[in-house]
């Protein structure tokens, strides 16, 4: 199967704002690590959550919209099956972020909180760009 256009600009468009969303809060470990460098690490470990959590939720964003474009290419009289199909792939798609999750709160190789923001960032992301498209529709107006 190709990926279809679509789903190629909108995973592009995740994985650039995931990375970014990164660069942020590697730039804030960084600051706390100089005012409170016991408490907060600046390490190995920060990075690996970091590199783990923008593998897990870009890799989600592109398996959610591999399934869409497999379901928008059934015939509508298989909507039974392509209802199905996208909570099937919810199902896994969950739980491979809780298996993430128990990664980063287990191994010691991770830090825990750089491991799990990079999964919130997508979804921040999408929330900022309809806003930003929301206001500059509106301003058209």
């Amino acid at each position: 199967m190709k990926l279809q256009p679509a789903v190629r600009k909108e995973t592009r468009f995740i994985a650039v704002s995931t990375l970014i969303g990164i660069g942020v809060m590697l730039v804030i470990f960084g600051i706390l690590h100089r005012v409170f460098p016991e408490w907060a690490p600046f390490d190995v470990t920060v990075f690996l959550g970091a590199a783990g959590g923008f593998l897990v939720a870009t890799g989600n964003f592109l398996w959610m919209g591999i399934t869409v474009q497999k379901i928008s290419a059934m015939d509508p009289a298989q909507e039974d099956r392509a209802r199905k199909t996208m909570a099937v792939s919810l199902r896994y798609r969950l739980l491979l972020q809780l298996a993430w999750v128990v990664i980063a709160i287990v191994a010691p190789a991770v830090n825990l909180v750089s491991g799990i923001v990079p999964l919130f960032l997508p979804s921040i992301a999408i929330k900022l760009r309809g806003t930003r498209d929301a206001l500059t529709k509106q301003k058209e107006e």
